[in-house]
């Protein structure tokens, strides 16, 4: 086993506008207002460097997830967003997302000391990005529209027949730890396009962004109720508005497994339910490859953010006649890789978001090692304090283990080879989840024929995890419903109303 140092793990002191943050009483933002639970009770906030409560969020009970709705569902009813001009809709979410952009420095501090993510990262991908998404879907609340069509069984000019394009009403939206920001925007962004108003609940474990974007709501200009946001345990806040009668649709990124639940609530109601969940997601390399650069690649795909994203490159497919090189190619660039404090800039990876998620990883870990896999990098944890686990590389694996078949959510790689397309492109498809795949390449034929084969929301060529605010985003199979991003995303939040007049 080839086991990587360990490092110096002590995280730099927080700046002042982060303790300023850490220290907030806790609260609920609901109709523009700060409200405190009136249970007093809390969920603890830790830095995932240090394994040390760092601040502590409100848990919001039932009467307060009530008080929320109910504040969206008159923002709603009355018209205060949807009977707002859509050029001024727009300006609003432009607005928001010039305040992240502004508050840049904070809040990728905020990620880091919440999530563990490396705060150079989040500064320079998770603010931008998610100041991104809100730009580009405020350019969609002027340009929704429906459609004049004349009936196919009508004599021409008897009716007057159109679409209308409909916000839903009232959105619910649960999100998750790993990009705490990039989620959180993720999910308002299309919902304020289409005219929606939000209940926003982020993960129990990192809360911090989301409390500081609801700051900037009203600088912004949003009518109260428009945007509420909601902290507190998922089992509890979550659970209540997945069945809340008067939330009109339920957006949910996370497990696959929560997802379940979440859809099985929102049945009684028939509420509109988005999903976007697990991944396993392959990484296929073809012997005509660059070596080098798909080895640098598929590392990137499976550490970045300590394999703590849904489209992570975990199972790698290497052709026999490269797999040995490739698979040292990527042990290497492991090392460029290796975990450290989320505020020191000089590591790319920060630890894992909470000790129960370290314990999960390393519970992998084991159990590859017991069905037979082998080693080659990492495997162990290179501190006593704080949630890090080192990158990981695993060979000598078959598809019925559970690291081949389980989503890790860690920093941990599995390798395979294979002879041919077929065998890897159904290798590749045996999977519960279809959410992303990539396919290293420079034979095009090659790359088409294999994006056809594999049944993936996404298919990346010769580069992995390219999601972008103008492509649909979501999964095949127990991946998810429905797609996010783009219009199909804008989409998501309407409802499709057909209108006929006798004339």
């Amino acid at each position: 086993m080839n086991v990587m140092p360990k490092n110096s793990m002590v995280q730099p002191e927080y700046s002042g506008a982060a303790k300023k943050a850490l220290a907030r009483k806790p609260s609920l933002f609901i109709n523009n207002e700060w409200v405190e639970s009136t249970t007093g009770k809390t969920v603890d906030v830790i830095d995932p460097s240090t394994g040390k409560i760092v601040s502590q969020i409100a848990d919001a009970s039932d009467q307060e997830i009530d008080r929320a709705v109910a504040a969206a569902r008159q923002a709603f009813d009355d018209g205060r967003w949807t009977g707002l001009p859509p050029i001024a809709r727009e300006q609003m979410i432009h607005k928001l997302a010039d305040l992240i952009t502004d508050h840049a420095e904070e809040l990728a501090e905020l990620e880091a000391i919440d999530n563990g993510k490396n705060a150079a990262v989040a500064k320079g991908m998770d603010i931008p990005a998610s100041a991104g998404m809100l730009h580009y879907m405020a350019g969609w609340a002027t340009k929704v529209s429906g459609s004049q069509i004349d009936p196919m069984a009508s004599p021409s000019g008897a009716f007057h027949a159109y679409v209308r394009k409909e916000p839903i009403g009232v959105a619910a939206q649960i999100v998750p730890w790993n990009f705490p920001l990039i989620m959180a925007t993720g999910k308002i962004a299309p919902a304020l396009a289409a005219g929606c108003t939000i209940v926003l609940k982020p993960a129990e474990q990192t809360s911090l962004t989301a409390l500081r974007l609801a700051d900037f709501v009203e600088q912004a200009g949003f009518p109260p109720g428009v945007i509420n946001v909601v902290t507190g345990l998922g089992e509890t806040a979550g659970a209540r508005l997945s069945t809340h009668p008067d939330v009109d649709k339920v957006a949910f990124t996370g497990s696959t497994e929560v997802g379940k639940i979440i859809n099985r609530a929102a049945t009684d109601s028939l509420k509109r339910v988005t999903l976007e969940l697990g991944g396993k997601s392959p990484v296929v390399v073809m012997p005509d490859v660059d070596v080098e650069e798909v080895s640098a690649g598929a590392a990137g795909a499976i550490f970045f953010n300590a394999g703590q994203i849904c489209v992570a490159g975990s199972r790698l497919f290497a052709h026999k006649s490269v797999f040995d090189k490739v698979v040292e190619g990527v042990a290497k660039h492991a090392d460029d890789w290796a975990p450290g404090p989320s505020l020191c800039p000089e590591y790319r990876m920060g630890p894992l978001v909470s000790d129960e998620q370290q314990k999960r990883v390393m519970g992998f870990i084991e159990s590859g090692k017991n069905e037979g896999a082998s080693i080659v990098k990492g495997g162990d944890s290179p501190s006593d304090q704080g949630y890090f686990v080192n990158p990981t590389i695993m060979v000598d694996v078959n598809p019925n283990m559970k690291v081949v078949r389980e989503e890790i959510f860690g920093p941990v790689l599995v390798a395979q080879r294979f002879d041919d397309i077929d065998e890897v492109a159904k290798a590749a498809n045996d999977t519960l989840y279809g959410l992303g795949a990539s396919v290293w390449t420079k034979d095009l034929s090659t790359m088409h024929r294999l994006a056809a084969k594999i049944k993936s929301g996404s298919v990346w060529g010769n580069c992995h995890s390219m999601i972008d605010p103008a492509l649909p985003f979501g999964g095949y199979k127990q991946s998810g419903i429905g797609r996010e991003h783009s219009s199909t995303g804008v989409e998501a939040y309407m409802e499709t109303k057909s209108v006929i007049i006798a004339l």
